[in-house]
């Protein structure tokens, strides 16, 4: 019995995958090369936020430097640590960079027919 070799499983196509996989992670590269990640400052009613989510982290690891199996001390710390990640996701700005026509359509081409190419590698053939 003749097993398939190829990509993924299926006859033939590892070129397909090889140069697919290359233009998605260029794409990919480029374009989010020309985005800008930016953040605030955390606010709550008017006041800067960020010292008063560090509280329950804080209050956890005490409770843990005394007790490491403290159950409260664990709730408080992943509670807080889970606090102070959606805060911070809550509060970025991104914004895709001012750039030309011809390189954003480039990007998509390059990302989406990488993606095209992969799929088909992938896909068994006849």
């Amino acid at each position: 019995m003749d097993q398939p070799s190829g990509a993924g499983g299926t006859q033939g196509g590892i070129a397909e995958f090889v140069i697919g996989s290359l233009m998605a992670i260029t794409g990919a590269y480029l374009l989010t090369n020309q985005v800008t990640v930016t953040t605030g400052y955390w606010q709550l009613w008017g006041h800067n936020a960020f010292g008063l989510t560090l509280l329950p982290f804080i209050v956890g690891i005490a409770f843990l430097f005394f007790d490491g199996r403290s159950i409260i001390g664990w709730v408080l710390t992943v509670a807080g640590a889970v606090i102070i990640f959606a805060g911070i996701l809550a509060n970025l700005d991104i914004y895709f960079r001012p750039t030309s026509l011809f390189s954003t359509l480039l990007m998509l081409v390059l990302l989406f027919g990488g993606i095209g190419l992969v799929a088909r590698a992938l896909r068994p053939r006849q």
